[in-house]
């Protein structure tokens, strides 16, 4: 059977398994070796992260990148960038739980689920036995899962639904693009994120920009790329060797686009300053996309009834089967938008006005589809349970307006990103963390 991939939701850590990470290589006194195995090395409020915890997703990590086949820093740089990690997972993790943000099994099923069959797999059975054959530790995939979700939901509620974007904005943008030529292009990126809190004194800026310069220094010096983010890079993905992947250039921030344009392929810029903190890209390769000139567009209509702590999946579900007994025995489906509908769209009649590819969350694009003109359907997201109607559908150009939303969601790309590193910090700020690693 193929190798088994992974969506973006799941984190570089869980892609592999691996024996916990040896404490040392010599012979102690078993007493000794559990008192060091459950040291804390870390105090977070109220909580804390012991050295055996830390030493397993080492041990995962070093694994994963020796299957990247990514050189591995030194292990004392490697040790500190994940145990910085497994402190802002902490921090969400304690933040969620204060604010009642949490994902019930079946929602976490639902989201395994989804997994297994973008890999193929008819069962979520058949799927977390492969997990099992393959030496992955099926409870903490799950358990990992559910952080990535709870992550992703603190995102949506503190950062994106936070966003505004003015039509100056996408003025703006469009005539950059226009005059840069980036219509067609796309970067394979690969980058290192040198994080500076906020508010930060001078003496933290100027340690931030040290480290960033001597991660330069090093790639100066011939490193390998992935090997100084592992070391270096605060970013989410530094364990991924700093890996974007391809990104149209109109979802690159004109700072970093403007120093892009003057690389050759394999070439990384200098250190660069932005307000989450210093900057160093790669340009793994370069391409010339080409954007469909006709698309088909779909006008629907939804209502939509949330999930929450209060409202579990089978009552939701239950609640829009009640709805759409309604509207099959007369009711108006605007009507019924309106009197229960739980979206943003509910005053309008449910009217989502006219969606293009790409728009929408994957599993609600896939329902409209499979639906024909005035047909009714049912689907369940990420936000919950909808009812669907499509009213309308069409082929058309591009137009002027299809360009502003797609103007608009690439501001918000790297708005959502400036905003979501801002918080994280503040939530940093706001946090008691002790280090006791080096008391070991």
């Amino acid at each position: 059977m193929s190798k088994i991939k992974f969506p973006v939701l799941l984190s570089a850590l869980l892609l592999a398994a691996a024996p916990s990470f040896a404490v040392e290589n010599r012979a102690i006194d078993p007493q000794q070796q559990v008192a060091t195995i459950d040291a804390v090395v870390a105090v977070v409020n109220d909580d804390v992260i012991t050295r055996h915890e830390l030493n397993e997703r080492l041990s995962t990590v070093i694994s994963q990148l020796k299957k990247q086949g990514t050189p591995l820093p030194e292990q004392s740089v490697l040790e500190k960038q994940i145990l910085e990690r497994m402190i802002a997972e902490m921090l969400q993790a304690q933040f969620a739980k204060e604010s009642g943000v949490r994902v019930d099994d079946t929602q976490l099923d639902l989201a395994i689920t989804r997994i297994a069959q973008q890999n193929n797999f008819p069962t979520l059975t058949e799927f977390l036995t492969k997990l099992e054959a393959d030496g992955v530790n099926v409870k903490k995939f799950r358990e990992e899962i559910r952080a990535e979700i709870v992550s992703t939901r603190l995102r949506e509620r503190e950062v994106e639904s936070k966003l505004i974007i003015s039509d100056t904005e996408v003025d703006n943008y469009l005539t950059n693009k226009s005059k840069m030529g980036l219509d067609n292009d796309e970067y394979h990126l690969a980058h290192i994120l040198v994080v500076v809190p906020e508010q930060a004194s001078a003496e933290k800026i100027r340690a931030a920009r040290e480290r960033a310069d001597h991660a330069l220094a090093q790639l100066a010096n011939g490193a390998d790329f992935a090997q100084v983010a592992a070391g270096f890079s605060d970013a989410k993905d530094a364990l991924k060797g700093g890996d974007l992947g391809w990104r149209p250039g109109d979802r690159i921030p004109p700072l970093f686009m403007n120093e892009l344009q003057t690389l050759q392929r394999g070439q990384n810029t200098a250190v660069l300053r932005s307000p989450s903190g210093f900057h160093i890209l790669k340009l793994v390769e370069k391409r010339s996309g080409s954007a469909p000139v006709v698309i088909t567009q779909t006008h629907a209509r939804h209502i939509l009834i949330k999930t929450s702590e209060i409202v579990t999946e089978a009552e939701a579900r239950k609640r829009i089967l009640e709805i759409k007994q309604h509207i099959d025995s007369g009711a108006g489906f605007a009507e019924q938008a309106k009197r229960y509908s739980q979206d943003g769209s509910a005053q309008q009649g449910g009217d989502l006005d006219w969606l293009s590819p790409g728009q929408t969350v994957q599993e609600f694009e896939e329902a409209i589809n499979k639906l024909k003109v005035g047909e009714i359907g049912m689907v369940q997201t990420q936000f919950g349970w909808h009812l669907i109607q499509v009213l309308e559908r069409r082929n058309t150009d591009v137009s002027e307006q299809q360009k502003r939303q797609q103007a608009r969601a690439s501001i918000g790309t790297f708005k959502s990103e400036e905003l979501y590193q801002d918080w994280l910090r503040q939530l940093r700020d706001r946090a008691f963390v002790e280090y006791r690693l080096e008391q070991e």
